[in-house]
């Protein structure tokens, strides 16, 4: 189905209304303000893909409310400007919470034109706790090991094992980290991005965030709206529903494009012999995910696991191919190798996810007030799956620590905002991880933003992933400030990208801009 661009605007105003104000840690005086960061010590630390990459360190206060106390160390990483004409530093963020900065900055600053790249510093950086930063959040590393219980607590047994790896995980956060959980938010994460900015001798910043970081970008502006240049947001979270519903909101757009990847596999039954009925196909997914949760493929893949490894089709749609392969080798040959071979590359967490997932709690947990009474999710996740089975009880796992969250919450950022020069949005129609509405209501909050929409897109991170004309928008808007103007919901609007083709070989195929971008991306963020 076919979504106009304008639909929801105009609920977007009604919704901003339930916003609260700002927490108190918001409005307290920045850390920035009093605390001196020394200046980075660039060193080279190139790859073979960007070699003018440096890298660097900044030491900002582990509590902005107390400058003078302890300090913990973010890692940067920069590809420098090399015109005449310099625009400043542009920090970039790939979501999460809990995503590493570092590689992307390389990224951005190779896959812009070079004549704008070259007016910038492109400035990766690890939030607090995360990756090269220190110190490093590392809850529970083997939590994710497989294979997992079921993720629909169809019996009690069942419910009580994913309860009880939840609290482990909770009570493990809070023992380990006991000093580091009430300073990991995005109002924390906010004021080291001013750090980073004062670092870096910048009186302004440009910023360019992916996902989560268009949360963290927004909040940002809310905070220092006057220490704001351009603002880019791509795949919108939507503030009003920070954390709870915005996740209540995913598990329907994801069983959507579940539903879409199904349908893709009938459009292609030459090749995967799956039949041309998309729901027939539907059901062979969850009959293969019930002979999964009774014998796991090779000790590896039970129905938690497949999930896993699902999920990222519904980020991007160039997994679609290596999905569809595994599933009709597991249906149509009894072969269960490819599909671990997929978990091993798209749904297994590394050491690398598994300070990620830790951070992303944290920040979530503390970001806002979640159900402490289980009946309330038990109640909430179980509506909510009736109508969208494929992911909701994942993710309901995925976050169910923050009903047993050693640290209190704070209040969501109201990010309403008339101070900003045009800020420039992206948002894909039917993306699921940050569904359209999340666009729509940015797009109202941010006074004098413009938005652009890719229609009928469903890709997940969708600026220089190979849409011409989302880049062309970008490059306008980063080399003078220009942005489209439009009337109604949409200020510009973009097609979509044809889906991908089935592959043609079993050898590994080159890597796309996009995939490149997807793997920087990550996702849950």
């Amino acid at each position: 189905m076919r979504k106009r661009a304008a639909v929801l605007c105009s609920a977007a105003a009604v919704m901003a209304g339930s916003l609260t104000a700002l927490p108190a840690e918001a409005a307290a005086p920045s850390g920035a303000d009093t605390f001196r960061a020394a200046k980075p010590v660039w060193k080279e630390c190139g790859t073979k893909d960007h070699p003018t990459l440096q890298c660097a360190s900044v030491e900002v206060p582990l509590d902005h409310a107390r400058p003078e106390g302890r300090k913990i160390t973010l890692a940067l990483s920069r590809v420098p400007h090399t015109a005449k004409k310099y625009q400043g530093p542009l920090l970039v963020n790939p979501g999460g919470p809990g995503g590493s900065g570092l590689a992307l900055a390389g990224f951005v600053a190779a896959s812009l034109p070079k004549k704008v790249a070259a007016q910038y510093d492109v400035i990766g950086f690890d939030p607090r706790g995360v990756g090269e930063s220190r110190p490093a959040l590392n809850c529970e590393p083997d939590f994710f090991d497989p294979v997992r219980p079921n993720t629909v607590p169809s019996t009690r047994a069942v419910e009580q094992a994913n309860l009880a790896r939840v609290k482990s995980f909770a009570d493990a956060c809070g023992k380990k980290h006991a000093d580091l959980l009430p300073h990991v938010n995005t109002t924390s994460a906010v004021r080291d991005m001013d750090v980073i900015r004062q670092a870096l001798g910048a009186e302004r910043i440009n910023y360019f965030g992916y996902s989560y970081g268009t949360y963290l970008g927004a909040v940002y502006a809310k905070l220092f709206p006057e220490r704001v240049r351009r603002l880019v947001l791509d795949s919108i979270v939507d503030p009003t529903g920070v954390w709870y519903e915005t996740n209540l909101n995913q598990d329907r757009a994801f069983n959507d494009r579940h539903r879409a990847l199904m349908a893709w596999i009938a459009e292609h039954d030459g090749t995967y012999r799956l039949g041309t009925d998309p729901e027939k196909i539907e059901a062979e997914w969850y009959a293969m995910r019930a002979a999964l949760a009774k014998k796991p493929a090779g000790d590896k893949v039970g129905a938690a696991e497949l999930e896993d490894t699902f999920l990222p089709g519904g980020y991007y749609n160039g997994y679609w191919p290596y999905l569809a392969e595994a599933f009709a080798a597991y249906v149509n040959k009894g072969d269960s190798g490819p599909l671990v071979r997929t978990y091993e590359n798209f749904g297994a967490i590394d050491a690398a996810g598994a300070n990620g997932y830790s951070v992303y709690t944290a920040v979530e947990c503390r970001d806002a007030s979640w159900p402490r009474d289980w009946r309330q999710w038990r109640k909430d996740n179980w509506e909510v799956y009736e109508q969208a089975p494929f992911m909701t009880w994942n993710n309901a796992w995925y976050n169910a620590a923050c009903a047993f969250w050693p640290t209190e919450s704070l209040r969501p950022v109201n990010i309403v905002n008339g101070k900003l020069p045009p800020a420039l949005l992206f948002q894909a129609t039917d993306d699921a991880a940050t569904p359209y509405q999340g666009g729509a209501a940015v797009h109202q909050l941010l006074a004098g933003s413009s938005l652009v929409v890719e229609q009928d897109g469903g890709n997940h991170g969708i600026t220089l992933s190979g849409n011409a004309c989302l880049d062309e928008h970008l490059t306008a808007y980063l080399t003078d400030g220009t942005v489209p103007r439009g009337r109604g919901g949409a200020d510009a609007v973009c097609e979509a990208l044809p889906d991908p083709s089935p592959r043609t070989s079993k050898a590994a195929s080159p890597m796309s801009r996009g995939s490149t971008l997807h793997g920087l991306l990550g996702f849950r963020g």
